[in-house]
């Protein structure tokens, strides 16, 4: 199926700044940061230390961008990267970033450096939207020339880290509103139609296909299924349209398509998909899902059966 209608432009002929700012004009605050974000992320700094790595100057904000280390770092343990977020209307991988650091990591700070980034897209958290202001989609933006400031200024942070990162956790969703509001919003900016995904019912991983560990989404998958139902392939073995590598796991080529899990040469990798849409799930299960999910991953290295 596929969704050409859409209120803003005219179908076939890409936005201009017109449109871009009629579309913005259409947003409004939804929610706070501060009081879900900020004040959760402040009850950290016992154990975490907080740092500010940037501000973004929107009309709505400013919004003061943080990432989180832990206190007690050592240099000789791996380090991983937990990222949530970068589409701010994906709840559960804000609030699952978060939750990972004040109900779990402790189980983990003897074995690893944990870097996180709990909310990358703040104005897109507060206006549950998939793009930034500008219409631009944070989750295609690492990449060398940074088209949206919010994979710019997180991309610049880590770096300046210069830590080697073994595994790299990406939380995000898969909801209805892919098809009600965000791909046809995507084919009304590019002047495009845009296919409509068969939106899974269920939890997947995005791996990356240059590299892709199925043993370590295989350990995740198994984590997550103790606590959320595993997303099944449609009748044709995909998943949103894209091929099924292995039981709950599609891969894409995460660098060349500017998405945050290959802001990093991390030997493990992936992006988690939660789907808050489902009749089985409510919006605890989601951010359970979301720790199981890391917990997995960390478990196998830990594991150590791996080469």
């Amino acid at each position: 199926m596929t969704n050409s209608s859409y209120p803003i432009g005219i179908p076939g002929t890409p936005w201009g700044h017109t449109e871009k700012s009629e579309w913005r004009s259409r947003q409004g605050i939804q929610r706070s940061y501060l009081d879900e974000v900020l004040q959760r992320l402040r009850s950290l700094a016992d154990r975490f230390t907080i740092h500010e790595y940037g501000q973004l100057d929107y009309s709505d904000g400013p919004y003061t961008l943080y990432g989180v280390t832990n206190r007690a770092w050592r240099s000789e343990l791996p380090c991983i990267l937990i990222t949530g977020g970068v589409h701010g209307y994906e709840t559960s991988g804000v609030q699952g970033a978060l939750r990972f650091l004040s109900d779990a990591a402790d189980d983990y700070l003897s074995a690893f450096n944990i870097v996180a980034l709990p909310c990358i897209s703040p104005w897109g958290y507060e206006t549950i939207n998939r793009w930034n202001p500008d219409t631009v989609d944070p989750n295609r933006s690492f990449v060398v020339d940074h088209p949206a400031l919010e994979a710019s200024l997180a991309m610049d942070w880590v770096r300046s880290l210069k830590v080697q990162f073994m595994a790299h956790f990406d939380l995000h969703e898969t909801t209805d509103t892919d098809n009600s509001e965000f791909r046809p919003a995507l084919g009304a900016r590019n002047g495009t139609i845009e296919e409509e995904w068969d939106i899974p019912d269920g939890f997947y991983l995005v791996g990356d296909s240059a590299a892709p560990e199925p043993e370590f989404q295989a350990a995740i998958i198994e984590s997550v299924s103790q606590v959320t139902h595993i997303a099944p392939a449609d009748d044709s073995g995909r998943l949103i349209g894209i091929p099924l590598a292995q039981h709950g796991v599609i891969n894409y080529h995460v660098a060349s398509l500017g998405l945050c899990a290959g802001m990093t040469n991390a030997r493990f990798r992936t992006t988690t998909e939660v789907y808050p849409d489902s009749e089985r799930v409510d919006d605890e299960n989601c951010v359970l899902a979301q720790i199981a999910a890391v917990r997995g991953g960390l478990d196998f290295i830990l594991a150590g059966g791996f080469k």
